[in-house]
């Protein structure tokens, strides 16, 4: 299992359209094949920084995802809504306590 983390600043003016668009995509990211687990997180202290949590299969999933039209659409309305570079991880889960 691979967790990737994305960061991603928006201009304040466009958080509303960010969450629109997250809505109406999250159940189509969340159900690609090789995506077990989707997340949106807000920071509480900057209210213009979101970050991504999904978890997938293995690294083959996420590229067979950024290749895909649903990413190529999802990143085309989102990318110009930045107000800074997005950064992105790719994690091995190591310990779970539920």
């Amino acid at each position: 299992m691979l967790v990737r983390i994305v960061k991603m600043s928006f201009e304040p003016e466009h958080i509303d359209t960010f969450m629109a668009n997250f809505h109406s995509a999250k159940k189509s990211i969340r159900n690609f094949e090789g995506c077990r687990y989707l997340e949106l997180y807000r920071d509480q202290n900057e209210a213009n920084i979101f970050f991504t949590y999904s978890y997938w299969e293995d690294q083959s999933f996420i590229e067979t995802y950024r290749n895909s039209e649903l990413f190529k659409k999802v990143w085309s309305q989102t990318k110009p809504l930045f107000n800074d570079e997005p950064q992105a991880w790719s994690v091995d889960k190591i310990v779970s306590l539920p």
